[in-house]
C-alpha cells in the first residue's frame, strides 16, 4: 500500500494506492494515525480511492474509525468492485461515498446552450450533456437528478438523466433524446412555425402551474430560495439596492405550484410532437408569477450573449415569448394580460441580477454589467416597480 497525503487550509487529502488487505491495513492505520497528526487542524478528510484495488474487513473499520473522528469526511473516486464492498456492507448509508466516474469529452460537440449553471452539449443524435460549471458539488449534481424525478412523478413530462460523468474536472449529466431538439433550435430553424411553438410553450407552464406540490414533497420552497440569491448578491450591490429587490420579491403571495425557475426556451427539448423539460436545478414550488418572471427575464430582457445563452437571435426569442404569454393567458382581456406582463415584468428585473448567486466564481466584467444595469433597469423606475408589486396580491389562482 502507498500512501500520499495532501493538505491546503485545512482540506486534507488521502490518496490510497494498492491492495489494502488485513496485512496492509495495519501498516495504513499507524502510518495515518501519525502522519495526519502532524497536519493540525483538519476541517475536512477526504479519500481519494481511485488507486484503491482491494479493501478488507480491516480497512473497512479504518474507514469507520476516520468518519468518526472528522465530521466532514468523504471518501471518492472509488472504483466498482471496492464500490460494491462498501455497499453491500452498509457504509454507503453512513458515511459519503462517491463512485468513480467515468470520463468523457466534449472536444468539438455542438454546444445546445450555455448559462449560469453550466453548458449543453449534443454528444450524439440520441444523446445530450450538461456539463456544470467547476465548482459544482456532486450534492448539487444529484439534487438536479432528484427534483427531475419528483417533478417527473407529480406528472411533467421530463428528461431524466441515466448517467454522472466526469468532463475534466467538472460534473456532466447525460440525457438520452432521441431526435430531440431544443425549443431555441426549433425556432431558429423553423421561425415560420412559431405560433405553434409558441403554443407548446404555454402548454408546458399551464401544465406545470396546475400542479400542486404536496406538503411531504422535497421539492424546496422557490420564494426563500429567491429571497436567499438577492441576500447572497449583497457582495455586488448596496444596501439600499438589496432592499429595493427584496420589497419587490416579498410581495409575491404564497403558493404551492410547481415551479420550474428557468423555463427559457433551450431548457424545453422537443421529442416527436413533446415539449421536455431538462435543466430542473432550480425547480421549486411558489406562485407562477415568481416562474413567469424568470423565464421572461431570459426570454426578453436577458443580460449577457443573447445568441449563446438562449440559442436564438433575440428577436425571435422575444415574439415567442410575446405569442406564449397571449396563449397562457388565452381568455382574458388585453386590458388583463398587459397588467399581468407589467407583473412579470416587475418579478424579472429581480431576476437579472438575482441570478448572479447561481456562482461565486462569474467573470469580473459580467458581474460589472449587471451593476451599471441596476440604477437603469430598477433604480429609475423605483416608484413604478413598487406600485405594480403592490398589486400582485390580484393574482389569484
Amino acid at each position: 500500500m502507498e500512501i500520499v497525503i495532501k493538505q491546503n487550509h485545512g482540506q486534507v487529502t488521502v490518496f490510497l494506492k494498492g491492495h489494502m488487505d488485513s496485512a496492509a491495513a495495519a501498516e495504513v492505520k499507524n502510518e495515518l494515525s501519525k502522519r495526519l497528526v502532524l497536519c493540525g487542524l483538519i476541517n475536512r478528510l477526504t479519500c481519494d480511492a481511485r488507486e484503491l484495488t482491494y479493501i478488507s474487513s480491516s480497512g473497512l473499520r479504518i474507514m469507520l474509525q476516520l468518519s468518526k473522528s472528522y465530521p466532514h469526511f468523504s471518501i471518492i473516486e472509488v472504483q466498482p468492485d471496492v464500490y460494491n464492498v462498501f455497499d453491500l456492507t452498509g457504509f454507503t448509508k453512513i458515511m459519503t461515498i462517491e463512485r468513480a466516474l467515468r470520463q468523457i469529452t466534449v472536444n468539438e460537440k455542438d454546444v445546445i446552450g450555455s448559462g449560469g449553471v453550466g453548458t449543453v452539449y449534443r454528444i450524439s443524435d440520441d444523446t445530450i450533456i450538461k456539463v456544470f460549471r467547476e465548482g459544482t458539488t456532486i450534492d448539487q449534481v444529484q439534487n438536479e437528478i432528484a427534483m427531475a424525478k419528483e417533478a417527473f412523478v407529480l406528472g411533467m413530462p421530463t428528461a431524466i438523466s441515466f448517467d454522472v460523468v466526469r468532463v475534466g474536472n467538472q460534473y456532466g449529466l447525460v440525457y438520452e433524446l432521441l431526435n430531440a431538439e431544443t425549443l431555441s433550435t426549433c425556432v431558429k430553424q423553423h421561425p415560420d412555425n412559431i405560433d405553434e411553438y409558441a403554443r407548446k410553450y404555454a402548454s408546458l407552464f399551464r401544465q406545470m402551474h396546475r400542479i400542486h406540490v404536496p406538503q411531504h414533497s422535497t421539492i424546496p420552497d422557490a420564494m426563500a430560495r429567491e429571497e436567499a440569491a438577492v441576500r447572497h448578491i449583497s457582495r455586488y450591490f448596496d444596501t439600499r439596492s438589496v432592499d429595493l429587490m427584496l420589497q419587490i420579491i416579498c410581495s409575491i403571495p404564497p403558493c404551492d405550484r410547481l415551479l420550474h425557475c428557468d423555463l427559457q426556451s433551450k431548457n424545453a427539448m422537443m421529442q416527436g410532437n413533446e415539449l421536455m423539460l431538462i435543466d430542473m436545478g432550480e425547480v421549486g414550488f411558489g406562485h407562477p408569477l415568481l416562474d413567469l418572471g424568470h423565464a421572461y427575464s431570459a426570454m426578453v430582457t436577458l443580460v449577457g450573449d443573447y445568441d449563446q445563452i438562449i440559442g436564438m437571435p433575440r428577436d425571435y426569442g422575444k415574439l415567442l415569448w410575446e405569442k406564449m404569454i397571449a396563449y397562457y393567458f388565452e381568455g382574458c382581456t388585453p386590458a388583463a394580460i398587459d397588467h399581468r406582463n407589467a407583473q412579470i415584468d416587475a418579478v424579472s428585473t429581480v431576476r437579472n441580477f438575482s441570478w448572479l448567486a447561481l456562482s461565486d466564481s462569474f467573470p469580473e466584467k459580467v458581474i460589472r454589467e449587471c451593476q451599471e444595469l441596476f440604477d437603469e433597469r430598477i433604480y429609475k423606475r423605483r416608484d413604478y416597480l413598487l406600485a405594480i408589486s403592490r398589486t400582485f396580491s390580484d393574482w389569484t389562482l
